[in-house]
């Protein structure tokens, strides 16, 4: 449904907590309708595009280049953004209310899931979500270490994160070195002696939740053999007839071809090697005061309801290892001043608008992972963004959202008492400029700044602008 905001007088002001793909679409779509439209961007890191930035592997600037689309879309006066704002400490909720008809939270789903298994918590046992935000220069993960001292590293997941992270650590840290990758772990991975990544996935390749394009790029790195095991290729008779059904799906079919390609593919005992271990389920991590090594039970195929269910057999084998990421998905965190359901990890909501135990909370709304769970590409985000706006202009048009006492310039007056290191679009647009120039003397898209007092730096070098 198109709205056009015509309340004489009155222009619709929104809060959007959350910089990433889920809150740009909806300020997209919220500019998209009139200029009767204020929107505040918040985001409590001094660099805006969430996931874009710290999330997209540094070897695919073609999904990147989103966040110029976004640049461009977004500038405009009708949007503010406040980075380097945390929402929930130096702002709340019902000051937001304060000076916004409405709140859209699109805040992700930022904790990991953990395998609950033995030795979990030995050091060397750690999340991919870190080391992805490694790797891309999160300053939440800057810091952090990770032990590339061994021969073999183990990946626990077989989504397209996982498919990432295998990439990256057996990727040429040469052909690395011309992507906007941190520093810190491009110099590690130069020393990294890793030389295997074993991919533990507990269901078979027709199940695997990665997609077919990840899948075909990891078998494209040159000076890498990606190799499965015959063996995991067996079909049963209800998984044969879907792959011979004409109308199965494309993608299946292509991730299932690759699967077969990678198992017949000639080796070179030279090469780094990704190893691709479907039906394997971990249930122990070994060592005393480190990760030494990992035990995983072998699965089969069962089915429940017509459904392929993965079962675990009384067979298991263990992999020496040193380093072991797990990417089992992500699950969102509570939020201040909303409710939340950890059973799922989202905030209660109904197409977007967020539900308290007595009906829908007046001009708060969700998108994104926060709303529906973490799952689905990009294009969902979008979708889903249309869908919460479409709530929100409803209940404006209603009346049924609350009226905002003070407006942009109130809300200024409070963000720099309560924020004085605040970044304006102005600012971002200084540290974007300073990260690109620093990138320019070893032919790089953009050297990234990890540490606040660089970001903050970098962006007060800009004039006095507007926000």
């Amino acid at each position: 449904m198109a709205y056009v905001i015509t309340r004489p007088g009155c222009k619709l002001r929104v809060a959007i907590v959350g910089s990433g793909p889920a809150g740009c679409y909806a300020a997209r779509e919220l500019l998209a309708h009139d200029a009767a439209v204020e929107v505040e961007m918040f985001e409590r890191l001094p660099a805006p595009w969430g996931l874009l930035r710290s999330g997209v592997a540094p070897d695919r600037p073609d999904t990147k280049q989103l966040t110029e689309v976004f640049d461009r879309v977004l500038d405009t006066d009708a949007l503010a953004m406040h980075l380097n704002v945390a929402v929930g400490e130096h702002i709340r909720l019902p000051e937001l209310l304060a000076h916004h008809h409405a709140v859209v939270y699109a805040t992700g789903a930022a904790a990991d899931r953990r395998l609950g298994i033995p030795g979990e918590w030995l050091p060397g046992s750690h999340s991919a979500a870190e080391f992805i935000g490694w790797y891309n220069g999160h300053p939440d993960y800057a810091d952090h270490h990770f032990d590339l001292s061994g021969e073999r590293a183990v990946v626990v997941g077989n989504g397209n994160s996982a498919l990432d992270v295998a990439r990256i650590l057996t990727a040429d840290p040469r052909r690395l070195a011309a992507t906007d990758i941190a520093e810190h772990a491009l110099d590690a991975l130069r020393h990294s002696r890793i030389r295997e990544v074993v991919v533990l996935g507990r269901r078979s390749p027709l199940q695997a939740a990665y997609t077919g394009l990840e899948l075909l790029a990891l078998g494209r790195q040159p000076g890498v053999d990606v190799i499965v095991d015959e063996h995991d290729l067996e079909l049963d008779v209800i998984a044969r007839a879907v792959l011979e059904d004409p109308g199965v799906d494309p993608v299946l079919r292509l991730k299932w071809e690759l699967a077969v390609e990678y198992a017949r593919r000639d080796r070179v005992p030279a090469h780094r090697r990704i190893l691709l271990n479907f039906l394997a389920t971990p249930v122990a991590l070994h060592g005393r005061t480190r990760v030494t090594g990992i035990t995983f039970a072998r699965n089969e195929i069962g089915y429940s309801a017509g459904e392929p269910v993965a079962r675990r057999t009384p067979h298991a084998d263990v992999l020496d290892t040193s380093l072991v990421l797990r990417a089992v998905g992500h699950h969102g965190q509570p939020i201040p001043d909303l409710p939340f359901d950890p059973s799922v990890g989202v905030v209660p909501n109904a197409r977007g608008r967020v539900l308290a135990k007595t009906g829908p909370m007046p001009g708060v709304y969700v998108t994104g992972w926060i709303k529906r769970g973490p799952h689905g590409d990009l294009d969902s985000h979008r979708l889903d963004a249309r869908e919460t706006v479409e709530q929100l202009l409803d209940d404006f048009h209603g009346d049924r959202l609350p009226q905002p006492g003070g407006g942009r310039s109130e809300l200024l007056d409070l963000l720099t008492r309560r924020c004085p290191d605040r970044i304006d679009r102005t600012g971002w647009l200084a540290l974007d400029a300073a990260e690109r120039e620093a990138g320019l003397a070893s032919g790089r898209p953009r050297v990234k700044f990890t540490a606040l007092e660089d970001c903050l730096r970098a962006a007060r070098r800009a004039p006095a602008g507007t926000p």
